[in-house]
């Protein structure tokens, strides 16, 4: 059974910066994509960055310049570096997994994974 745990978040002043990490267990596999999302009060669950296997990176617009994907294959880590943190990055942030395979049909079946989430809050 697969688990993400997330972890690094908190509360931050405004300009500041927090490093979340996700760390998924129980996997004998390596990812093909693994990112961030996040849901602030009152909204929809937002893209925020993924990142690709082989290290392609995409990040929603908002965030870019200021927040930095990364990860370890060797460890399954994935972590998001956030600097220059404001008020409106306040959600609760959201790790994620995918792993495509392919049947023995030749389809394609793709295996999504989700992390508890970590609060992170921008404040002064």
């Amino acid at each position: 059974q697969v688990q993400l745990v997330e972890s690094g978040g908190g509360l931050v002043q405004p300009g500041g910066s927090l490093r979340l990490s996700c760390a998924a267990s129980g996997s004998g596999f390596s990812f093909d994509a693994m990112g961030w999302y996040r849901q602030a009060p009152g909204k929809q669950r937002e893209f925020v960055a993924t990142i690709t296997r082989d290290g392609r990176t995409n990040y929603a617009d908002s965030v870019k310049a200021r927040f930095t994907i990364s990860r370890d294959n060797v460890e399954n880590t994935v972590y998001l570096q956030m600097n220059s943190l404001k008020p409106e990055d306040t959600a609760v942030y959201y790790c994620n997994a995918d792993r495509r395979t392919r049947a023995s049909s030749g389809a394609y079946l793709t295996q999504n994974y989700w992390g508890q989430g970590t609060q992170v809050t921008v404040s002064s």
